[in-house]
């Protein structure tokens, strides 16, 4: 299933279901299904809220997602084009943007270092969080913005001290984030934070698929096109650190939360290891695409 939050024609944000070029209104069908089957079924105002009730709420909305489909004739006004509604990240208020860092074997080749022998982790502030077309704004400070095409996991229950072989259960589902960063200030900084936490500077989305939508997602293409033009390439099989093994190592210091995201790594062909160095720069257009998930596209100002 793939979730996301949308508007439409700017009035409040509302949980969507996508299916091809469709956009569900997931309250709405909720009220449909209420009204035809004489009951009182009740949502999350919110995908940050159904996530964090997921437990409660994700049995109730697969049984009208199951009703939907079974009834098409009967929901056409709870239907709208993709291409009508505005998409915004699906996430909006995560307690923890966790990130890990020279995670594909590609991208320790491209920077001639040796892989890590443990996840090296650091993190994106959450104000950093930016919606599918929104502008990715360039800093006065920096002459170094750099885009990194990522995996992003949405963590779906609370936990610490997770077993490895347990860790998928904490897994809610997918999306993509684009892990921007001001390469000059990150490097100067030596620690990462600042350079990686600017304003806009983690686009996310379009949508989060459910995890039993993508049974393995050590197996998925990702690529990153900036201005039409190929520079990432990739497969998640090459992640260095599996997503179980780093749920379980981060979960040793930490809580996890329903709502976390954890930025899972980026494959070669960052801009700042390219020969010549290519940085983003007013006009360009950063698109990223992952097998099973979907299209993210910015432009950058």
């Amino acid at each position: 299933m793939k979730l996301l939050s949308f508007q439409l024609n700017d009035r409040e944000c509302k949980i969507g279901i996508q299916e091809e070029a469709s956009v569900y209104d997931l309250v709405k069908l909720v009220d449909l299904f209420n009204e035809v089957n004489g009951q009182n079924v009740s949502l999350a105002n919110d995908l940050d809220e159904l996530i964090k009730n997921n437990a409660e709420t994700m049995p109730m909305v697969n049984k009208v997602w199951t009703w939907t489909k079974e009834n098409k004739g009967k929901v056409f006004e709870a239907v709208y084009s993709y291409e009508d509604v505005k998409v915004l990240s699906p996430i909006s208020r995560p307690g923890k943007v966790v990130c890990v860092g020279n995670n594909y074997m590609d991208h320790c080749i491209e920077q001639n270092v040796e892989p890590p022998k443990q996840p090296m982790i650091f993190s994106k502030w959450a104000s950093c969080l930016t919606a599918p077309g929104e502008v990715i704004e360039l800093p006065e400070e920096s002459e170094q913005v750099d885009y990194e095409a990522e995996l992003a996991v949405v963590i779906g229950k609370k936990g610490k001290n997770i077993p490895e072989e347990d860790a998928m259960d904490y897994v809610f589902g997918y999306t993509i984030i684009n892990d921007v960063s001001a390469r000059d200030v990150q490097f100067a900084d030596v620690q990462w934070v600042r350079g990686k936490s600017y304003d806009t500077f983690a686009p996310l989305g379009p949508v989060i698929v459910t995890k039993d939508d993508i049974k393995d997602p050590h197996h998925l293409d990702i690529k990153l096109d900036l201005n039409e033009e190929t520079l990432q390439d990739s497969n998640t099989k090459n992640l260095i650190f599996n997503i179980p093994y780093i749920i379980s190592y981060l979960s040793k210091g930490f809580t996890f939360e329903p709502g976390d995201i954890v930025a899972t790594g980026t494959p070669h062909g960052v801009g700042v290891f390219r020969n010549p160095q290519v940085f983003l720069k007013s006009g360009d257009t950063c698109k990223i695409e992952i097998e099973k998930i979907g299209v993210l596209e910015n432009p950058v100002r």
